[in-house]
């Protein structure tokens, strides 16, 4: 009773935040002249979703 009071509610809240959240328009980013290279992001992020599957891997292990 209480999971269905709770998929009820989230849903209920999450309908009256479409109109609010569609009614906000921004304005067009400016353009710079030289747009400087994206950085790569690949490295750092590939070792850091290692260590955290590591971590989570042993805290699993740990409280088995």
């Amino acid at each position: 009773m209480k999971a269905l009071l709770f998929v009820t509610l989230t849903v209920v809240i999450l309908l009256l935040m479409i109109e609010p959240g569609m009614a906000q328009s921004a304005p067009p980013l400016p353009v710079m002249p030289n747009a400087p290279d994206a950085a790569p992001i690949d490295g750092g992020l590939g070792l850091l979703a290692a260590a955290g599957a590591g971590y989570a891997y042993r805290k699993l292990r740990k409280k088995a």
